[in-house]
């Protein structure tokens, strides 16, 4: 593999590392070695599977959502020959049981599966990657037990404070892709339109009848979908792929995950940074990210100072060329450091 790329780049800017030219390409498909189901608590069990070198050193993956689960693109960031590759679908996402459950469902009870899954595989210590929400939750692990984790890789930014959840609805992205926006609001009553995020919380799980709840998942869905790519999808597109996918459980759980503010008190990550201001941590973020808007990104860099903040030409999602060739890249020179 060529990388245009210094692993070890100078840190301009107090740390701001802007590449545009880079290249690197997904590994080869693998298949799990080990999987199953892990019983939390709770009416819980949560799916896990570990790919991968088994003697290889450890790395936990945090999905994205929250509610959407792991998918098998997502073994291809890393090494198999260096990395012992951990996943799971947390709460009522993916393929844990029950699907789209939000009984005992918060961000303290995911932090706790995850120390739960790390000691019943018999892992101590392991690099975090996560993305989006999986930046969120990687990062409260790291907050919550920091003797556990060797460097975190994170992209697209989430601290999950009421101002980013906020501007999902109403902010950012709706002034740079109104016409989503506009067919967003256009399901709620303007009485109702100052919170946006309770009104689809209530037709989701209050709803009439089941062709309502889906209805609302669907629109949620959908204008999450419009907004993810540097490249906008065309709405048959969207429309094609959301009739392939089981959005409704995972809208359940990120619409329950909305509504509470996450279960965090606001500003919680970066009131308690300074808890992991010594981890190495890489973060690769979409300069014209519209879920996870860059400033998120600028002030985590500044409140950690072993982390670089790599700001690459894409979107929000993993699939954009950019940020998928960082990623990479990234994840090869954590081994190189920590490895």
């Amino acid at each position: 593999m060529l990388y245009w790329h210094r692993l070890n780049p100078v840190r301009p800017n107090g740390g701001l590392v802007v590449e545009r030219k880079c290249a690197g390409n997904l590994f080869p498909k693998i298949e799990p070695y080990n999987s199953g189901f892990l019983n939390v608590g709770d009416g819980h069990k949560i799916y896990f599977e570990e790919c991968g070198k088994p003697e290889g050193f450890p790395v936990i993956f945090f999905h994205g959502g929250p509610g959407v689960g792991c998918t098998k693109t997502d073994r291809r960031f890393f090494n198999p020959k260096k990395w012992r590759i951990a996943f799971f679908d947390q709460r009522g996402s993916g393929r844990s049981l029950p699907g789209g459950y939000v009984h005992a469902n918060t961000a303290r009870k995911l932090v706790g599966d995850t120390k739960t899954l790390m000691d019943s595989l018999g892992i101590e210590k392991a690099v975090f990657f996560g993305g989006s929400w999986g930046s969120t939750l990687a990062l409260l692990c790291a907050i919550e037990y920091p003797e556990r984790v060797s460097g975190m890789i994170l992209r697209g930014i989430f601290l999950a404070t009421d101002e980013e959840i906020g501007e999902y609805s109403a902010g950012c992205a709706g002034k740079h892709y109104p016409e989503s926006r506009k067919r967003f609001l256009s399901h709620v009553p303007k009485y109702r339109q100052n919170d946006v995020v309770s009104y689809y919380y209530e037709r989701i799980f209050k709803g009439k009848n089941s062709g309502e709840k889906r209805h609302f998942a669907y629109e949620w869905a959908r204008y999450e979908e419009a907004m993810l790519c540097l490249k906008p999808k065309q709405n048959g597109l969207i429309d094609k792929e959301l009739g392939e996918y089981p959005f409704e459980q995972w809208v359940r759980i990120e619409v329950h995950y909305m509504k509470h503010g996450c279960f965090l008190p606001n500003g919680y990550i970066l009131e308690n940074s300074h808890r992991i201001a010594h981890i190495p941590t890489s973060i690769v973020q979409g300069r014209y990210d519209m879920c996870c808007p860059p400033i998120s990104a600028f002030c985590l860099h500044n409140a950690l100072k072993q982390s670089e903040l790599n700001m690459v030409f894409a979107g929000h999602s993993s699939t954009d060329p950019e940020i998928r060739k960082k990623l990479v890249l990234k994840t090869e020179a954590m081994h190189e450091k920590i490895g």
